[in-house]
């Protein structure tokens, strides 16, 4: 029996003023060209809480729309009229900045958060409100004096959080000399395990016992640890403390933007294998990245689209005879020996697993590769990243004898979607789909899928290689539990009684020796 996706929650978290302050390209410019053009004239692009909210993307991010609803609109989608934005979706939330400065403070186990009194008193009774399943960490969040607050800023032991240009609390660092734990990069790790376990709430929100999670897989591209392990780890284990996964334990994976994949595999192995039930695989959001192309937005005239933290979190279980199937047997791998051109890189994470398997590229109803919103990355000069994605696929379909060249552009627009997620690294990565993509196998809108995961490991400045996996999710074949024999009892408690009576004749023949 293969595993399932059970169920997915997907997290948006608006921090324009952490973009401010602590995101890469904000703090470059600060430190080489404060008198520059870009930070005096960046503040009109902000967007507000409420664009946000309105913004289609962001819909289709945590349920409320489908990716159809982007087909055959021109860019900018800031410029589309749409008005029925909700802070909560099918599949997840849309939260402001205020809930993600109480988030901070209730995640954080060792007192490193600060929060006003007077910020604490004017939000936190709405935060209870809207999150009470997180009620037994309420007692962390307490009001605070700040009246060291900027002697500490200004020393670079701590990192500030803003509301509207006023101080209303900050992040200390962990340790006076330890760079591993400064202010700048507790705050990075904070914010990874409180959007990832905000994720996972709307995944155990609703029907899923929190006591039958066993183990859980975080992916997302920061690493906590110290001067000793610089990545050690747990943010998996962190975060299931704070949702109150209290069977479960976990480990932290790493692989750029294809680890979300990488993570979907393993964990679908240990529940394929029976290690364990139910895994969560969960990532939070990457504070670096906030505003990471903001330059370019700003000379085009647009919104400064990268103004949210992404989270997202999926659970994989047992069969059920319901939910999509994983196909643990059709897996793509770019391996060492396969190069990096265009085509060798589709062939293995694409033509390969499914031809390997009797299947072809048109057997696949949709591909979820790379989902970056084409809003941000075109006018970066980046292109069309998931419209680049498909195009490969077809071209290498009419390459293999699959598809007809006429057919090309009707399978990218059949096969495809518009890029939605926003660019927040492992986040785009084939995962944003998969809210919807349970949805539309279970209907019957499809029956197959491909989650496809890449990543740019030189980063890393480790290798020149490139990475990527890719996995086959389909419809239920609707059987469950074990196979069963002709005579109706199953084959694996059949082999279990014939041991059970073998070892009682052994036992019985030990004993009259004795």
């Amino acid at each position: 029996m293969y595993p399932v996706f059970k169920k997915a929650g997907f997290t948006l978290a608006y921090a324009p003023n952490l973009m401010r302050t602590a995101g890469s390209t904000f703090v470059v410019e600060h430190l080489n060209n404060p008198d520059g053009d870009f930070l005096k004239n960046f503040e009109s692009h902000v967007r507000s809480y409420e664009e946000v909210v309105n913004y289609l993307p962001n819909q289709i991010y945590i349920g409320n729309e489908s990716p159809e609803a982007l087909v055959d609109k021109k860019l900018p989608f800031s410029d589309i009229e749409y008005k029925d934005g909700k802070v909560e979706g099918k599949h997840g939330f849309i939260i402001n900045e205020k809930e993600l400065f109480i988030l901070l403070r209730l995640v954080d186990e060792f007192d490193l958060v600060y929060l006003s009194e007077e910020f604490v008193n004017e939000n936190f009774e709405d935060f209870k409100k809207r999150f009470p399943e997180l009620e037994n960490e309420f007692h962390k969040v307490k009001g605070s004096d700040l009246a060291h607050a900027q002697e500490l800023i200004d020393s670079k032991h701590a990192e500030p959080l803003y509301m509207d240009s006023k101080l209303v609390g900050y992040v200390r660092a962990a340790h006076e000399s330890d760079q591993n734990l400064s202010a700048e990069y507790m705050l990075e790790n904070l914010a990874v395990k409180a959007t990832g376990a905000i994720s996972g709430l709307e995944v155990i929100r609703e029907g899923i016992d929190k006591d039958s999670i066993d183990y859980v897989v975080e992916c997302s591209e920061e690493a906590c640890g110290d001067v000793n392990q610089r990545g050690g780890g747990n943010f998996a284990k962190s975060i299931a403390e704070v949702l109150q996964l209290g069977n479960a334990t976990g480990s932290d994976t790493r692989g750029f933007c294809a680890a979300p994949v990488h993570s979907i595999i393993e964990a679908s192995a240990l529940v394929k294998a029976g290690v364990y039930k139910n895994v969560l695989v969960v990532a939070g959001g990457c504070i670096p990245k906030l505003g990471m192309n903001a330059r370019d937005h700003v000379k085009k005239d647009l919104p400064i689209f990268e103004d949210v933290l992404g989270g997202f979190a999926v659970l994989i279980s047992e069969n059920d005879g319901v939910s999509p199937e994983i196909r643990t047997d059709i897996v793509g791998r770019h391996t060492v020996n396969t190069g990096s051109s265009p085509q060798a890189v589709i062939t293995s994470l694409v033509a390969k697993p499914l031809a390997d398997n009797g299947l072809k590229i048109t057997d696949v109803d949709k591909f979820s590769p790379e989902m970056q919103n084409p809003d941000i990355t075109v006018p970066a000069g980046a292109g069309n990243v998931p419209e680049a994605n498909y195009k490969m696929i077809a071209a290498l379909a009419v390459k293999n004898g699959e598809l007809e060249r006429k057919e090309l552009l009707n399978f990218i627009k059949e096969k495809g979607m518009v890029g939605w997620a926003p660019t927040q690294g492992h986040i785009p990565s084939a995962a944003p789909y998969i809210g919807q993509m349970i949805d539309d196998i279970k209907t019957g809108k499809i029956e197959r899928a491909m989650l496809i995961g890449k990543g740019s490991l030189f980063l890393g400045r480790m290798t020149n290689l490139f990475d990527g996996v890719s996995i086959l999710i389909q419809k239920n074949s609707g059987e469950t539990g074990e196979a069963t024999s002709e005579t109706g009892s199953s084959d694996s408690q059949e082999i279990r009684n014939f041991l059970a009576e073998a070892l009682r004749k052994i036992s019985e023949d030990l004993t009259k020796e004795a």
